[in-house]
């Protein structure tokens, strides 16, 4: 399989580019887990990706639990569906924890009674579903006398939570992500014995995100390549595999929607989208040759099959601002699909749009 065409049928695969899934809650569970440490941009995929065409839409989602978001396969946030959560803490957890060790020891949560205490403590202050803020929460474990402090003790102790399937998000407050504790707010379902999920997993992500390698799959999931090859032979022609590159690469072939008419020609893809964080052997090709800028709030502009450009968005109380940095030489009609993309961008906001190009802005066409 060429190059081109994995790239086509990855946006197809993902829901980019053919019809979209109904809800918010549908594109997190297509992917299986969506990396989300950047919120907002992490709404706004789940937005071009289903028909919540509103952060309102998405947010009310969010805010019922139709998914949450948490720290789980990584030790990053992702959003991810209630029933999916234990079972998937449970495969991933113990590799992430056990990478976890000196960060304990540098914050001084090394010792087994003072991390207990600590989940006792934050547990004590969320039951009864009294969903906090980590500001507030700071504030109770000082009222209650702590010695884990506010700021990186207290984020790593609740991020150690969130993997032990302790707490998970509760709903927004204003701006701000709370936290409730996962028995209080996630139904329990039936555990699954580790060989069956990690099956699985793999059939999960491969269907969501194919075609993808096996260097693809242990980024995302931290799993082995061992793990992932055994998932893959039990699988066995359930997916399909071809050579891209020479590298094996697989897919289910029942599961590939089919390209949309209605297709945008450009997507202003937000910062950390799966479309392009999740494969590191065959990215999209950049035209652009400031394209891995160390500001991370820039984020990618795709048409087609290539990276054009970059964009930034600055978001007002009436209007978004986006920033356009697009490779020279890109055409006309790229420019102006990209121009379409920020018209996407801003009605999903509700929000009047003002495009900057990167020559009015001081950068680099």
């Amino acid at each position: 399989m060429d190059t081109d065409r994995v790239l086509t049928q990855r946006l197809a695969t993902q829901r980019l580019s053919s019809a979209p899934v109904a809800t918010a809650a549908d594109a997190v569970r297509l992917l299986g887990c969506v990396q989300s440490q950047e919120r907002d941009h992490a709404f706004w995929s789940l937005g071009m990706r289903s028909r919540r065409r509103t952060y309102t839409g998405v947010q009310r989602e969010f805010d019922r639990g139709a998914f949450v978001r948490t720290h789980i396969l990584r030790p990053t946030w992702h959003f991810v569906v209630p029933a999916d959560l234990r079972w998937i803490l449970e495969l991933t957890s113990p590799r992430v924890l056990a990478g976890m060790g000196g960060r304990h020891r540098q914050l001084g949560l090394d010792d087994p009674k003072v991390l207990s205490a600590g989940l006792d403590l934050l547990a004590k202050a969320l039951q009864g579903k009294q969903f906090h803020t980590r500001r507030e929460l700071g504030q109770y474990f000082a009222d209650h006398g702590s010695p884990i402090t506010a700021g990186e003790q207290l984020g790593h102790l609740i991020m150690v939570a969130e993997l032990r399937a302790l707490v998970c998000s509760g709903p927004m407050h204003g701006v701000h992500h709370t936290y409730a504790l996962v028995d209080e707010v996630i139904t329990r379902t039936p555990p699954l014995e580790r060989d069956a999920a990690l099956v699985e997993l793999v059939r999960r992500f491969f269907t969501g995100h194919g075609p993808a390698s096996v260097r693809d799959f242990t980024r995302w999931s931290s799993l082995t390549v061992a793990d992932t090859k055994h998932a893959l032979a039990f699988l066995g022609d359930s997916l399909e595999q071809v050579e891209v590159d020479g590298i094996p690469h697989w897919y289910d072939p029942h599961a590939v929607p089919r390209r949309s008419s209605a297709a945008p020609a450009a997507y202003l893809l937000p910062t950390y989208d799966e479309v392009t964080l999740t494969y590191p052997q065959v990215p999209f090709p950049s035209d652009h040759p400031e394209h891995r800028a160390s500001d991370p709030f820039w984020a990618t502009v795709v048409a087609g099959t290539r990276s054009i450009g970059r964009w930034k968005r600055e978001v007002g109380p009436t209007s978004v601002t986006v920033t356009i940095d697009l490779a020279p030489g890109t055409s006309d009609a790229d420019a102006r699909a990209a121009d379409g993309a920020a018209g996407r961008l801003a009605d999903f906001l509700e929000r009047d749009l003002e495009v900057v190009r990167s020559d009015d802005a001081g950068g680099g066409r």
